[in-house]
């Protein structure tokens, strides 16, 4: 069963139809919508400040969401919209992702920057604090820059169908729990 903490008075909530790995861990002031996957090793430490997360999203191994306390001289929260992908390892620190974006494998999204819907964001790129992203754009290296526009085909083959086959990589596991 999934790690779910109280901090500081705050319980996470998770909506239905959800499915949380044994070793995910959720903290404090942290919803997720319904028809999510928290993977395995993910952690979503919502105990400086909030953390949301959208329907149909998946949050993959070893991702690591926070953000910034509001105490802080630039406070942050994390909001994660509908149908994202969040891969492999990428950290995602105070930061808003909009619905129908990818984030690849090892990304990292500092504080404050917003990407736009439809974003792809590569396999290890770094979109630095307060960046604003331009929606239905690839953004790829060190700091992100944009690439390219988003096809309507990479649209339907890589941000939806990756999101779709995670419900459906979620749905075995919950069989599995029955």
């Amino acid at each position: 069963m999934a790690l779910i903490r109280k901090v500081r008075g705050h319980e996470p909530s998770v909506g239905e139809n959800t499915f949380l790995a044994e070793t995910a861990v959720l903290l404090g002031d942290v919803t997720v919508g319904r028809d999510c996957s928290i993977w395995y090793n993910a952690v979503l430490r919502g105990d400086v400040n909030r953390i949301t997360i959208g329907d149909r999203t998946n949050i993959q191994d070893g991702v690591v969401i926070h953000t910034l306390y509001d105490g802080s001289k630039h406070p942050s929260q994390t909001h994660i919209g509908s149908d994202v992908s969040v891969g492999h390892n990428a950290v995602i620190h105070g930061a808003i992702i909009e619905d129908n974006c990818l984030i690849g494998m090892g990304a990292t999204i500092l504080d404050n920057a917003v990407v736009a819907s439809g974003c792809i964001i590569a396999a290890n790129a770094l979109v630095l604090s307060n960046s604003r992203l331009e929606p239905n754009s690839v953004y790829a290296g060190i700091p992100a820059k944009k690439v390219k526009e988003v096809t309507p085909e990479q649209r339907e083959e890589i941000v939806r169908r990756t999101a779709r086959d995670y419900q459906l990589y979620a749905s075995w596991f919950m069989e599995e729990e029955r």
